[in-house]
């Protein structure tokens, strides 16, 4: 039995039952462990909320229910304890998830594969009368806002003089997802003018799609363009857009662990742009000689160029596994080696900070690293973009075993003035710092292609041409 992606479990309401929450729960608790147990906007949540308790009390574990809040949110509140946040963060409203934490941390995959298991084998029944958990009421999210603020300001104004977003005009489009309970108000109390747009939670996610892209934001862009911010009269004299203008606009999925930046234009930046600028913060600010950032094969390697500038070493880790990551460099390091950041693509977990991905932090963060750069194209000027595709190719499932292993040796022969690495896929890259990925798809039949290069389509061609070998080969 297979229940785990690479975010929890996570599928539609037909099979994300009550029926299952209760066996997760039942099979993930042990007598005398506490529970911290969100969920998000979802109309399906509080049945499952529910049926979560019901699981992990009948197993012996008390259990305190957080009330809707960002995941983030309550990745926090399970430090020291477990958690359980019930959500299917950027898909659509018929869907619905679960996702498991430790001390602040995602489960691991071994941690997976036992609970995976105790349901397979049907081996969990409640515990004895006599110890059932007990269930309770907490408050945390006005003491998660408190942390994300203290942190920002501790980083970006150590000396207390100004907030660190004094006067920065800032849009967020909250997807009516669980950020609106957050991130304005913590941009808010950072000295930022907020406006928040979408921003009443809603599980129908009646504005947008809850997955934000350039596709689903075109309206979030026509905002910023417009340029309705507050008044002159309002702004700062050291604010660097100009009257009636953004500084930045910021948007969030439905469980506000994703987070896209655009400009005052309303472009969408690139999310290995922001994770490049973000890497090369913390990788300077650190204080060890050999600081490190874990991201996955799919960044691109403008991270590594802008890390390696800033004096770091990137390491990569498989898609959804960031944790594993961490875990993996700081088993391997001494003591003049830290993890200082860790991110794929939208989302980042600010180590110094806790070991949970988290949108909030994230929005804060890079609105202070706006603020001290002025505006965000002298913020993304240091970073090298080239061109970059992703491109899905047909390969039945049964067979993406064969093209994966016939690739690991073929692709390299095509290219061979790359260096190889094959321990997610086969990542090529090349002198001029351009790369190509291929991995296969864990949800559709496909092999997926990841390309960033100067001459991006004569390299997705050329790879795409050396895919299709394989999968005619194999079928």
């Amino acid at each position: 039995m297979t229940l785990f992606g690479t975010a929890g479990i996570r599928g539609p309401v037909e099979e994300i039952t009550p029926s299952l929450a209760l066996s997760v729960g039942q099979a993930a608790a042990e007598p005398g462990e506490t529970f911290v147990l969100g969920r998000d906007g979802r109309e399906t949540g509080p049945a499952l909320v529910a049926a979560m308790e019901a699981g992990l009390e009948s197993a012996g574990a008390d259990v305190y229910r957080i009330g809707q809040v960002p995941t983030p949110a309550l990745a926090y509140a399970s430090q020291g304890r477990r958690g359980v946040m019930i959500t299917a963060s950027h898909n659509p409203p018929a869907d619905n998830g679960i996702k498991l934490f430790d001390d602040g941390q995602e489960i691991d995959r071994d941690a997976e594969k036992a609970i995976e298991e105790r349901i397979a084998d049907e081996a969990d029944s409640p515990t004895a009368w006599d110890r059932w958990g007990r269930s309770g009421r907490l408050e945390l999210l006005d003491e998660y806002r408190d942390a994300v603020e203290s942190y920002v300001r501790e980083r970006f104004a150590p000396h207390g003089d100004r907030t660190p977003l004094d006067g920065l005009e800032v849009a967020v489009d909250c997807g009516n997802g669980v950020g609106a309970l957050a991130t304005p108000q913590v941009l808010e109390r950072l000295g930022a003018n907020v406006v928040a747009l979408n921003a009443s939670v809603d599980g129908h996610f009646p504005a947008r799609e809850s997955k934000p892209t350039p596709e689903t934001l075109t309206d979030f862009s026509d905002f910023l363009a417009a340029g309705e911010a507050s008044p002159a009269s309002e702004r700062s004299s050291d604010t660097a857009a100009g009257a009636g203008s953004f500084d930045l606009g910021l948007a969030h999925d439905g469980d506000a662990d994703r987070l896209v930046v655009l400009g005052p234009d309303g472009e969408v930046i690139h999310e290995d742009t922001i994770l490049a600028v973000v890497a090369e913060h913390y990788t300077a600010a650190s204080d060890v000689d050999d600081p490190v950032v874990v991201t996955t094969p799919n960044a691109s390697a403008r991270i590594d160029e802008r890390v390696r500038e800033a004096g770091g070493r990137v390491e990569r880790v498989r898609l959804g596994a960031l944790h594993e990551g961490i875990a993996r460099e700081r088993r391997q390091g001494d003591d003049d080696t830290a993890v200082v950041f860790a991110a794929e693509p939208w989302k980042h977990i600010h180590t110094a900070f806790g070991g949970w991905i988290d949108g909030v932090a994230s929005a804060a963060a890079v609105a202070a690293l706006v603020a001290q750069a002025g505006d965000t194209e002298t913020l993304r000027a240091p970073v090298t973009e080239r061109p970059y595709r992703k491109v899905s190719v047909d390969c039945p499932d049964r067979h993406k075993s064969t093209v994966m292993a016939t690739l690991e040796t073929s692709l390299p022969d095509a290219f061979p003035d790359a260096t190889v690495d094959t321990d997610y896929g086969v990542r090529l890259e090349f002198p001029d710092a351009s790369w190509l990925l291929v991995r296969p798809s864990g949800t559709e039949p496909y092999v997926r292609l990841y390309a960033e290069s100067e001459s991006v389509d004569e390299l997705v061609a050329n790879a795409r041409d050396v895919i299709e070998a394989a999968v005619a080969d194999a079928s």
